[in-house]
């Protein structure tokens, strides 16, 4: 593998990327500009794939001082143990994972999350990363966060009195912490789609462009806790509206809500589990965050329970 030789010999801005090799090519990635480099023109041998997936989101608690309608989020308290957290994070960033997500419940709520992130970008290769509604973080937790998370998200659903109804907290409030947040990494907009918040979507992108985000995520809201998630109108609505849309913030959108939506998977050869899995906070490995299914971690490694939950998957296919 003379071209793989090659390029581990390279450098983004004076840094080695990591490299991850899979079905798709070869993968370049430095953490800190965000910047992914896929070469496709090289045949990477089965053997030599990646086994950790691409991405792995990690729900650290359930705990959460909000209370939306719409969040999958289970309401039984559950918190994961850091100590087997950190070695699961470890063995993922061995075998070719390149990010962790942060979720919850609410991160920030996480007993010494700060001190967690310092730990995993210190001692791993990982991109860090955490969705928060961000009204915990001032201007303390702001200065220890900083230098040790690669991006965060920032969830806004609806604009003004949307946003407020819905989530029961100031929108002036969320404002502030969107400047807090810029002053820690890069970041980006969550916002979940239904039939109260599609009316604002254009408010919403240009208040993203306006504060700075590196992208607007758009989280089709999925069915939870009784609710039937977007309904077909709402959703052809949003179709129309990612068709027409001209900002100058990229569009991303949730893998469990992309049907039927205009976007580009630059590596389709990459799904199911090489490219993304999500451990709740009760430690079960989970293809997705809404998926029922799963397998629980436990003591064990946590690649024996991606292994497990990959031959469960083909079982049923």
């Amino acid at each position: 593998m003379k071209h793989v030789q090659a390029l581990k010999s390279t450098s983004i801005a004076g840094r080695a990327p990591k490299v991850r090799l899979g079905p798709a090519g070869l993968h370049l990635f430095d953490r800190a500009s965000g910047i992914n480099i896929l070469v496709d023109e090289v045949s990477i041998p089965p053997e030599m794939w990646a086994i950790g997936p691409r991405n792995v989101s990690i729900a650290l608690t359930n705990t959460c001082d909000l209370d939306c309608p719409y969040c999958y989020a289970p309401k039984q308290p559950a918190s994961l143990q850091r100590d087997r957290l950190l070695q699961w994070l470890t063995d993922l960033d061995a075998n070719g994972t390149l990010g962790v997500g942060f979720g919850g419940g609410e991160p920030t709520q996480y007993p010494q999350f700060s001190d967690l992130c310092r730990r995993v970008s210190s001692c791993t290769s990982l991109a860090v990363t955490f969705t928060t509604h961000g009204h915990r973080i001032d201007d303390a937790l702001a200065d220890k966060l900083r230098g040790h998370v690669h991006f965060i998200r920032l969830s806004m659903d609806g604009v003004g009195r949307t946003y407020e109804t819905l989530r029961r907290r100031s929108f002036k409030a969320f404002l502030n912490s969107i400047r807090r947040v810029r002053g820690i990494s890069p970041f980006g907009i969550n916002y979940v789609v239904n039939s109260m918040t599609l009316n604002d979507l254009d408010r919403a992108a240009a208040l993203a462009a306006d504060a700075g985000a590196a992208e607007f995520l758009l989280l089709p809201e999925q069915p939870a806790r009784g609710r039937p998630g977007i309904d077909h109108s709402t959703h052809d609505l949003l179709s129309e509206w990612v068709i027409s849309y001209q900002g100058c913030v990229p569009l991303r959108v949730s893998e469990a809500g992309a049907f039927g939506l205009r976007f580009c998977d630059p590596m389709p050869s990459e799904s199911g589990l090489r490219a993304y899995a999500h451990i709740d906070a009760f430690g079960v490995l989970r293809n997705s965050s809404f998926d029922a299914g799963g397998i629980h971690i436990g003591c064990g490694r946590v690649l024996d329970a991606i292994n497990a939950l990959d031959s469960m998957n083909r079982s049923v296919r």
